[in-house]
């Protein structure tokens, strides 16, 4: 739910910066480590945003391969930006925009534009510190209205692209009061053959570091296990930082139970002290709970379901693979969640969805692996089984249905085969005229009307939601009539846009034009994920000894 009041912004306190970078290797987990300290920090009453620092020289992640780069998360602004953003979103339970990801691309267009209009008086223009100085003012207006702002720069330190931010982030501490800069370094603690913790690594990161002009004011060691107090008295003495400066961050069985580990570790409290933040947070007896008491909450069971797609990448449905986990902790059940790739079914489903609970058919682009959606919808419809399809997926749906229940041969997405005859999935009217295809795509929250009296009504408990977009081709008009006449209802519309369709004769068949799983949090389950994960509760139908 939306955080109360207490959290709101304190314009006596001014912004504090927490800095956050990594070292050794990539894929540490300093995202989640900054977002969970983030976590804390709103419990304690404070506002928190963060910023995500991308070094790459794509403007923003739209065009990058979800099978290279892992999901393309969209914001509500229409942002589409890495993944990491959703990570911020779902742990500080705020919603961002496209500032909120500075990449180099972002950065060095700004720069040349203003160099063309003339804008630096002839001058010139260099990386330092014209680069420099737009990273800077960029991190300044995202932190603008809020307590703190955590600043997490990509990749690892000593990559080359990354450095005009460390340069950047070290001025920026230069031209702030001390007491309102943080810098947390992350780094890996490998073992030794013999099982000991090795330092070294840490040591040449933190040395990296120092060369550039950066003096970490915080390590967190990633490791299997926490640090024992050896490691953290060798951490400290070799990287000039106080040993309780040192914490641990070990492998846990979840993400959502970091910032438990962190508050057990204290770091939150360590880095409200050195902000100067102590004496303005809240009690702990006032602090929210929401989180412990949701992520930490007993299971009643296990389901499986499967998730239909094409991409052999978890990290490419990361948002639908944790929209289940927060369903799963509403409804007191874990979700077993099966990969399935879709070209492995295009000959028939069955024998792969034999015994899953439910099915998830979730978004992409292009043709391949598109027929063994199909096939796997039309299992789910002949065969009760709970099916939830997002954007895609409710595309396939509407495919499905033309083709198994209107007979439409061939039917499919003009986007997909620009010659099917049948185009039940097309560019509206007024789209065509368009030229530019950037300019058909639909991108962000948009406002979806709801039937009342349909599922969907149900779920939201409302007769109307906002959701996010990204798609182009919309539901054809010409074959709507014919589709309802087939038992498709098409339960909520925005404009003449078709947004959720629904089987009343199915026990859960929902389909959604928009992606909720960008909206679902931990404490705030998505309603279609939460209606789906209930349907498939329900299925199995196996009283105190659910498993399926």
């Amino acid at each position: 739910m939306p955080r109360e009041p207490e959290t709101a912004y304190d314009e006596t306190l001014g912004n504090k910066f927490i800095f956050v970078t990594g070292g050794v290797m990539s894929g540490l987990g300093k995202g989640i480590t900054a977002a969970s300290t983030g976590r804390l920090l709103a419990n304690a009453g404070f506002d928190v945003t963060a910023v995500k620092i991308d070094p790459y020289l794509n403007v923003d992640a739209g065009t990058m391969n979800p099978f290279q780069h892992g999901e393309v998360y969209v914001l509500k602004d229409g942002g589409e930006v890495d993944l990491d953003l959703g990570n911020y979103e779902r742990f500080l339970d705020v919603d961002m925009t496209s500032d909120h990801n500075v990449t180099t691309g972002k950065v060095y267009r700004e720069v040349i534009e203003k160099e063309r209009a003339g804008d630096y008086l002839g001058r010139t223009v260099q990386v330092i510190p014209h680069i420099t100085d737009d990273i800077k003012r960029r991190i300044r207006e995202v932190a603008e209205g809020s307590d703190v702002c955590l600043v997490e720069v990509g990749g690892t330190v000593g990559d080359i692209e990354g450095m005009p931010y460390l340069e950047a982030l070290r001025q920026f501490a230069h031209e702030q009061d001390e007491e309102d800069i943080l810098f947390v370094h992350v780094t890996l603690v490998p073992y030794s053959k013999n099982g000991e913790q090795k330092t070294k690594p840490t040591q040449h990161s933190v040395k990296e570091l120092r060369s550039i002009g950066l003096q970490p004011d915080v390590l967190v060691g990633r490791c299997d296990d926490p640090l024992d107090s050896k490691t953290r008295e060798k951490i400290a003495l070799f990287c000039d930082v106080p040993t309780d400066a040192v914490f641990s961050n070990p492998d846990v069985e979840d993400i959502y139970r970091v910032p438990l580990v962190v508050e057990d570790e204290g770091l939150d409290e360590y880095v409200m002290s050195e902000l100067d933040l102590a004496g303005r947070a809240l009690p702990e007896t006032e602090r929210e709970n929401d989180w412990r008491e949701t992520v930490t909450r007993e299971k009643d069971g296990a389901v499986s379901v499967a998730i239909v797609g094409k991409y052999g990448l978890e990290d490419a449905y990361i948002s639908v693979h944790e929209s289940l986990k927060h369903a799963g902790l509403e409804e007191r059940v874990e979700v077993q969640r099966q990969w399935i790739h879709s070209e492995d079914l295009a000959d028939g489903a069955s024998g792969q969805l034999d015994g899953v609970g439910g099915v998830v058919v979730p978004g992409g682009f292009g043709s391949r692996g598109t027929e063994g959606k199909i096939e796997a919808i039309r299992y789910c419809r002949e065969n009760g089984v709970p099916f939830l399809g997002l954007c895609l997926g409710f595309q396939m749906a509407v495919v499905e249905a033309a083709r198994n229940l209107l007979g439409l041969e061939g039917a499919h997405s003009a986007e997909l085969e620009p010659d099917t005859p049948a185009p039940v999935i097309d560019l509206l009217p007024e789209q065509k005229e368009k030229d530019d295809m950037g300019g058909t795509m639909r991108l962000g929250a948009h406002v979806t009307e709801i039937e009342a009296g349909t599922l969907a009504h149900e779920l939201y408990d409302s007769s109307s939601c906002t959701e996010r977009h990204r798609h182009r081709y919309e539901v054809n008009p010409e074959y709507i009539d014919d589709l309802e006449d087939a038992g498709v209802v098409f339960s909520g519309t925005s404009g003449n846009r078709m947004e959720i369709l629904e089987r009343p004769d199915h026990p859960y068949f929902l389909g959604t034009q928009y992606h909720p799983e960008f909206r679902s949090r931990p404490t705030r389950a998505s309603p279609p994920f939460v209606g789906f994960v209930q349907a498939v509760v329900e299925q199995a139908d196996l009283g105190d000894e659910l498993t399926v």
